[in-house]
């Protein structure tokens, strides 16, 4: 008999279900890791607005009276006001009584 090169079907379907089954481990894991990975991102975004307001006081003595105020100033934001990642959606314009942005206001849903 002469030696055939190359592969038999049950080599080749035990790969696919060897990689099959990687994929249905992974894939969940992957999705599960995008999820946190944007509510940490909204989470920083609220910490560098906070930041900026006090950066907005520092500057010019006063607290601003809405977030529009230091997320409209190219001087604050250069690349415009931020969103939040998961929800694609500006934060809220109001500041609470201290001058910040609530991060416990601001719900993912």
């Amino acid at each position: 008999m002469r030696h055939r090169k190359g592969f038999t079907l049950v080599e080749l379907m035990i790969v696919v279900l060897i990689l099959g089954a990687l994929a249905a481990i992974a894939i969940p894991r992957i999705m599960g890791g995008s999820a946190a990975a944007k509510a940490n991102g909204c989470a920083t975004n609220i910490d560098l607005i906070n930041s900026q307001i006090e950066l907005y006081y520092a500057n010019t003595g006063g607290w601003p009276a809405t977030l529009d105020v230091v997320t409209g100033d190219t001087d604050y934001f250069p690349d415009g006001p931020p969103v939040c990642p998961v929800t694609g959606l500006p934060y809220s314009n109001t500041l609470t009584a201290n001058h910040r942005v609530d991060a416990t206001a601001h719900a993912h849903p």
